[in-house]
């Protein structure tokens, strides 16, 4: 997703006992873009086992070890990124990020067991300099909420007048509901 977005930089969070195969799909899709991809870890151990595992896979990626939030406002441009939901501090890290000024795309590992249960994409896009194009939910693995979210100024292509649709997906039954509102 990340290739074919062409993402030039891309930030993922990861912390000690998760899983490495999308870290190893991202940095992959580092070197088809010839972008940037660095991964945010809590503390050294995270690193360590983090940096074992994808050397094992023959890349060596770019680590910052600090926590996430305090870390994403200083990283500019982020066209990608990945946090975990498991982490207590997920929709502030996503609230945080400094996107890209074409858009980007955010995605929510294990979605299924967040920590936070009321959390919704437009919590993190109402800070007036975000907006929210499209999101779904694939029942994948944990669950990966994935939400695309329009560059600064740009409107989506539909029409103000018009109405607009809202689609609720039950996480339990993958069953979907669209409402035009």
């Amino acid at each position: 997703m990340a290739a074919g977005r062409n993402a030039q930089f891309i930030v993922e969070t990861w912390s000690s006992g998760g899983a490495i195969a999308t870290s190893i799909g991202l940095a992959v899709a580092r070197r088809h873009t010839g972008g940037r991809h660095v991964c945010v870890v809590p503390d050294e151990r995270s690193r360590g086992e983090y940096w074992r595992a994808m050397e094992r896979a023959g890349l060596a990626p770019e680590v910052i070890v600090r926590e996430p939030e305090e870390v994403m406002g200083g990283l500019v441009g982020i066209d990608f990124l990945v946090v975990n939901s498991e982490r207590r501090n997920f929709s502030r890290v996503l609230k945080m990020a400094n996107l890209s000024s074409r858009g980007a795309v955010l995605i929510c590992k294990n979605a299924n067991s967040r920590s936070d249960s009321s959390f919704r994409w437009s919590n993190v896009t109402n800070n007036g300099t975000r907006r929210l194009i499209r999101s779904a939910f694939l029942p994948v693995g944990q669950g990966l909420d994935i939400a695309y979210v329009a560059a600064e100024g740009r409107n989506s292509g539909s029409g103000e007048g018009k109405g607009k649709w809202i689609k609720q997906v039950d996480r339990r039954s993958g069953e979907e509901f669209v409402i035009r509102k």
